[in-house]
C-alpha cells in the first residue's frame, strides 16, 4: 500500500494540535499522527492519476493550523509570520482556502466570547491575517476577493474586532470606571452603526460581492439542485451517505465522539480550535462528499486523543505481576475494583483488536477502491481474474500523436484536466467548473441536433469532439448516464432556452435509450456519437445486436449516418470515441 508524501510531514504538524507536549506524549501522538498515514479518506486523493492538488493542499492546511496553534501559544510575531506564509501557500494551491480563512476567525471569535482574549492571541491573529491577506492577493486568482467577498468579510470583521478589543482594554487601563462605562456605550452605539450602514451601503453598491453558489450549497444542500445544476452535476457534492463514513473512516467514526469528549473534559485554547475544527468538518463533510477529505485529519486526530486516553487509563491498572506496596488507600481500592486487572486486559485487547481492523480495512480500501489510477479501469472477469481497460491513454495518445498541436477538443469538462495534460491540445471546459455559461454551451451542442449543434460546434472552433461509452464494456459513467445533467446545464443559460429536459423522457416519463426513447433522445447529438454503428455489434451471448450492457436496452435507433461528423478513433473497449468535425465546402454546404 502506497502512503502520501506527506504523511512523514504530517507527523510532525500533528503535534502542533496537541495541547501538551510532555515527553510521556510522543508515543500518544505519534499514535494519533499514524492513522492519516493510512486513512482512506486521505489517499483517496493522492494516488496518481487523480490530476488534482488536493493532496498537497490538505498538508498546508494542516501545516497553517499547526503554526497556528504554535502562535497563539507563545504568541510570537516570528510563528505568525510563518503562519502566514503557510497560508499563502495553501491559498496557492486549492479554493478550499476559504473553509481555513474562516474557521481561524471563528477560533478567534469564540475564544473573545468565552473571554480567553488575550494579548497572544491578539499578535497572532493581527499579523497572520494582516500578513496572509496581503500576501494571498498576489495570486491572481484571488485577486482582491478577501476584501471583496462575503465568504471573507467574517475574518476581516474579526481583525476589526481585535483591533476594538484591544483598544477598550488599553482604556479600560487608562480610565476610571465610570468614564469608561460612558466612553464604551457611546463607542459602541455609534461604531456598530457605522459598521452596519457601510456593509450596507457597499453592499448595495456591489462592492462587496455576495455569497457564490458554492458557498450556498454548503449551507443548503439542496440550493445548488434547485438552482445552479452544474454544482448539483458532479458527483462530489453530493451529501455524504453513512456507508461513505465508514468505508472512507472506519474505526475513526466510533473513536471520534470519545476524543470529542476528552477535549471538552479539558478545555483550552488549542483544545478549542480542535473541537470548532471537528464540528464544522463533520457538517461539511456530511453536506459535500468531497470535503471527507477536510473531515479525514481531524477525525485521527480526535480518535487518536480518544484511544490514547482509553488505553492511558486502563493499562495502568493491568497487574504486571510486581507486587506494589500495600498501603490502607490501596487495599481500599482494591475492595472497590476486585477484578480491575481483568476488566483492563479486556478492554486494552479490544482496542487492539480495533486497531488491527482499521489497519486491515485501510489497506483493503486503499488497494481495491483507491490504488489505481483515474484513467485506467479495472474490473473482474468471469473467472476471477483481473481485466485492465486501458483506453483512455490509448485515446489520449492518438489524439496527441494523431491530431494537429493547435486542435481544439469539445468533451463534457470530466475530462479537461486529464485531456490538457495526456493529450496535450486545447479543451474547451475543464474540471474548473466556475465558467457555467461555456459548460451551457457544451451542454448544448451535445443535447441538440446534428446541424443545430454543427452551428455551436463551429461557433467555438471545435475540430474533434470526444466522448466516454459504457454500452460495450459495462462502463457506468459514461456520457449516457451524465446526459441529463448535459441537458439541464444546458438549459440553464438563455441560448438553451429550448432545450427541455421533458423532452428527453419517453411518453411514460421514463429515461430510455431504447425503441421508447424520443424523437429528440434519438436525435441528438450525444445520442448518435455514442451508438455510432453499435447496432451492428452484439456484446452479449442471446441478446440482439445494439444491447447496451449498461442501460440493459436495445438501442432504438440502429440504423443512422452521421452528416457533420465524421469517426476518426474509437478505443479498444469502445469506451472512447472520438470524432472530426467536418469543414464546410467553398459554397458553405456541410
Amino acid at each position: 500500500m502506497r502512503l502520501p508524501r506527506s504523511s512523514l510531514l504530517l507527523l510532525h504538524c500533528y503535534r502542533g494540535l496537541l495541547p501538551d507536549q510532555r515527553s510521556e506524549e510522543r508515543w500518544r501522538w505519534a499514535r494519533r499522527c499514524s492513522m492519516i498515514a493510512i486513512v482512506p479518506g486521505y489517499i483517496s486523493r493522492s494516488v496518481a492519476g487523480s490530476y488534482d492538488n488536493e493532496g498537497i493542499a490538505i498538508f498546508c492546511m494542516l501545516l497553517t493550523y499547526f503554526l497556528w496553534i504554535k502562535a497563539t501559544k507563545t504568541g510570537s510575531i516570528s510563528w505568525s509570520l510563518l503562519c502566514a506564509l503557510a497560508y499563502f501557500y495553501m491559498v496557492s494551491s486549492w479554493g478550499g482556502y476559504v473553509f481555513l480563512i474562516n474557521l481561524i476567525p471563528l477560533h478567534v471569535l469564540t475564544l473573545m466570547i468565552t473571554g480567553r482574549f488575550s494579548h497572544r492571541i491578539y499578535v497572532a491573529y493581527s499579523i497572520t491575517y494582516s500578513v496572509g491577506t496581503i500576501l494571498s492577493m498576489q495570486i491572481p486568482f484571488v485577486g482582491f476577493a478577501p476584501v471583496e467577498t462575503s465568504e471573507h468579510m467574517a475574518a476581516l470583521g474579526v481583525f476589526g474586532l481585535c483591533q476594538i478589543l484591544a483598544f477598550v482594554h488599553y482604556l479600560q487601563a487608562n480610565m476610571t470606571t465610570a468614564n469608561f462605562n460612558v466612553l464604551f456605550r457611546g463607542v459602541v452605539t455609534i461604531g456598530l452603526t457605522a459598521a452596519g450602514l457601510s456593509f450596507g451601503i457597499a453592499s448595495f453598491l456591489g462592492k462587496i460581492a455576495p455569497w457564490t453558489g458554492r458557498f450556498y450549497s454548503l449551507l443548503d444542500p439542496s440550493y445548488a439542485k434547485n438552482n445552479i445544476p452544474i454544482i448539483a452535476s458532479v458527483s462530489e457534492h453530493q451529501p455524504t451517505t453513512w456507508a461513505s463514513f465508514y468505508f472512507d473512516l472506519q474505526l475513526l467514526v466510533f473513536m471520534f465522539p470519545v476524543g470529542l469528549y476528552y477535549c471538552f473534559r479539558e478545555l483550552s485554547d488549542a483544545n478549542i480550535f480542535v473541537i470548532l475544527y471537528s464540528v464544522t468538518s463533520i457538517y461539511f463533510a456530511g453536506v459535500m462528499v468531497r470535503l471527507m477529505l477536510v473531515l479525514a485529519p481531524i477525525m485521527c486526530i480526535m480518535s487518536g486523543i480518544g484511544i490514547s486516553t482509553t488505553l492511558s487509563t486502563y493499562m495502568k491498572n493491568i497487574d504486571s505481576g510486581e507486587q506494589a506496596p500495600v498501603t490502607v488507600k490501596s487495599k481500599k481500592k482494591a475492595a472497590d475494583y476486585p477484578i480491575k486487572s481483568e476488566i483492563a486486559t479486556v478492554m486494552v485487547t479490544i482496542v487492539a483488536i480495533f486497531l488491527t481492523t482499521f489497519v486491515f480495512h485501510c489497506t483493503w480500501v486503499t488497494s481495491e477502491a483507491y490504488s489505481s489510477p483515474s484513467i485506467v479501469l479495472a474490473a473482474r472477469g468471469h473467472d476471477g481474474n483481473r481485466i485492465i481497460f486501458d483506453d483512455f491513454r490509448e485515446a489520449y495518445n492518438w489524439l496527441k500523436f494523431n491530431t494537429p498541436e493547435d486542435a481544439k477538443i469539445m468533451s463534457w469538462w470530466d475530462y479537461g484536466y486529464q485531456l490538457t495534460a495526456m493529450a496535450n491540445r486545447t479543451i474547451l471546459v475543464d474540471n474548473n467548473t466556475w465558467n457555467n455559461t461555456h459548460i451551457s454551451r457544451v451542454g448544448q451542442a451535445m443535447a441538440s441536433p446534428e446541424e443545430h449543434s454543427y452551428t455551436i460546434m463551429k461557433e467555438l472552433d471545435v475540430d474533434y469532439v470526444l466522448v466516454i461509452f459504457g454500452g460495450m464494456s459495462g462502463y457506468s459513467s459514461d456520457d449516457i448516464n451524465k446526459f441529463l445533467w448535459m441537458i439541464r446545464i444546458g438549459g440553464s443559460t438563455p441560448e438553451g432556452a429550448h432545450i427541455k429536459e421533458s423532452d428527453y423522457y419517453s411518453s411514460s416519463g421514463e429515461y430510455k435509450i431504447d425503441k421508447d426513447a424520443s424523437s429528440a433522445m434519438h436525435n441528438s447529438l450525444m445520442y448518435k456519437m455514442c451508438y455510432y454503428r453499435f447496432g451492428e455489434v452484439m456484446t452479449e451471448q442471446g441478446k440482439p445486436t445494439g444491447w447496451d450492457r449498461v442501460r440493459n436496452q436495445e438501442i432504438g435507433n440502429k440504423d443512422f449516418e452521421l452528416d457533420v461528423l465524421e469517426e476518426a478513433f474509437t478505443s479498444e473497449h469502445w469506451i472512447v470515441r472520438i470524432y472530426k468535425v467536418k469543414d464546410l465546402d467553398n459554397r458553405g454546404n456541410k
